[in-house]
């Protein structure tokens, strides 16, 4: 008798667990799918950016790796500061960076219309300390494209 209390009393536990991880795989998947639904908006369609703000498209395309703030980060890469950056004084280097990537950064301007790469750019120009005025225009964009190839 006391062998088959000590069964039941196992069965019942393992029991508990399993129910557990089953409630907690339903809540996991539930989460994932509703995140996923929040943000699937936010990628590529038809191989461009959606978004049209410098501030939304440094949101979904860049913050991942210069940071919420343009703090830029050190870790599995080197991702420099956008933030108090004297580089970005002349908006033709972010733009063609963006456009044609350097070192671990990709060509994310393949993803973004000559527009949206000039928002993004006059954004990251803008915010942070940095406060460069100079325009830079959707024809300088497009410059920037051929003279790549």
């Amino acid at each position: 008798m006391r062998h088959f209390k000590f069964f039941v009393t196992a069965t019942l536990s393992g029991y508990k667990q399993l129910i557990l991880l089953i409630l907690r795989l339903i809540v996991t998947l539930t989460c994932s799918t509703a995140v996923m639904a929040q943000t699937t908006a936010d990628f590529p369609r038809d191989g461009v950016f959606v978004q049209q703000t410098g501030e939304h498209i440094y949101r979904v395309t860049c913050q991942g790796c210069h940071m919420p703030q343009g703090q830029g980060a050190v870790g599995a890469g080197k991702y420099p500061a956008l933030a108090n950056n004297p580089r970005l004084a002349n908006p033709v280097y972010p733009a063609y960076v963006v456009v044609n990537g350097s070192h671990a950064m990709p060509p994310v301007g393949q993803m973004l219309t000559n527009e949206q790469v000039v928002e993004v750019v006059q954004f990251v120009r803008s915010n942070w300390g940095n406060h460069f005025l100079t325009p830079l225009s959707p024809a300088e964009v497009q410059a920037l494209r051929i003279s790549s190839h």
